[in-house]
């Protein structure tokens, strides 16, 4: 049948058929899409990441002196090593760890088990946990050092402990509480996170496994042990790890709450330690020395936590 047009005006010609995309092109562009958000990510992870590390580690072997920069070896390592206050931070650091550990990591699991338990209430319990980690944490450690952690019988904590007809503590001011104060605030500032991320791993208990616990005779504690803790064996050392990592580079809670080394030094910590190098001694060669040592212990102890849950694995 002939296409009739009216006069003066021209038909348009039919559109060509879309070329088939081939399976070759269509997989070729989706990697290249994929490997351009790659890109971006990676060199942002470079600039910011891989660069001021290798260009720490290659401070650490140097001495900058009014401008000019030689090679001196390991001589910055042995001189940060025989500082007697390179003892001091690792000992002060380790021990908060210690402690961080104790109350920090077991802490938040048994919170994470009773909040599981509640029917009701849920979510305004579970606001009320997280609400310390919405506050910054600048925010929070002034609101210890002023209102919790005041010397005077005024301040929260010896308010309470006068309450219980116990004995009051100067906090901050004293060598022996400066640890555990700062043990106390960090785990008040962090406890919403890892008791949120522990609820979403008890959520996945297959309720069965309690039922035929009961059935046994298993009582609370037995059920937590033989049920609870090895359901949620993964998470646990995941976030034994991170914590370990994350407390070793203490440093905004000396920084506050003790305005930086405390009584005796009592609170200098490796983190502060490189931060007092670098920016009150003007030693960046020392502090990029202390810097790598702090790398290499905690690479150490990512190491063997690798080790470790491969072969439980």
């Amino acid at each position: 049948m002939a296409i009739m047009t009216a006069p003066g005006v021209t038909a348009k010609p039919a559109p060509a058929p879309a070329r088939p995309v081939s399976k070759r092109g269509r997989k070729l562009r989706d990697n290249l899409t994929g490997h351009a958000f790659l890109i971006g990510a990676v060199v942002c992870f470079a600039l910011f990441m891989w660069y001021p590390m290798i260009r720490g580690v290659v401070m650490s072997f140097q001495r900058t002196r009014r401008g000019e920069t030689t090679w001196v070896g390991w001589d910055n390592y042995t001189r940060i090593v025989a500082d007697p206050s390179f003892w001091i931070a690792w000992k002060n650091t380790f021990l908060f760890t210690a402690l961080a550990l104790v109350v920090g990591y077991v802490l938040p699991f048994f919170v994470a088990i009773l909040l599981n338990e509640f029917r009701h209430a849920k979510g305004y319990l579970r606001v009320l946990v997280y609400l310390p980690v919405m506050l910054p944490p600048a925010s929070a450690l002034f609101l210890f050092k002023y209102y919790a952690y005041d010397p005077s019988e005024a301040g929260l904590f010896n308010a309470i402990l006068k309450f219980l007809h116990l004995p009051t503590s100067e906090w901050m001011q004293s060598p022996t509480m400066t640890i555990p104060a700062m043990v106390i605030a960090s785990t008040w500032m962090n406890l919403g996170s890892a008791v949120l991320i522990y609820l979403a791993s008890l959520q996945n208990i297959p309720g069965e496994l309690y039922e035929a616990a009961e059935l046994d005779g298993a009582g609370v504690w037995r059920r937590i042990w033989n049920v609870t803790i090895p359901q949620t064996r993964l998470i646990l050392a995941l976030l034994a790890m991170l914590q370990i990592v994350a407390t070793m580079q203490l440093f905004i809670e000396p920084l506050i709450l003790a305005n930086g080394a405390g009584t005796q030094d009592s609170a200098t910590s490796v983190a502060y330690l490189i931060y007092q190098h670098g920016f009150f001694q003007n030693d960046l060669n020392g502090a990029a020395a202390l810097g790598v040592i702090m790398l290499l212990v905690l690479a150490a102890f990512s190491a063997v936590y690798v080790r470790l849950t491969t072969k439980q694995d």
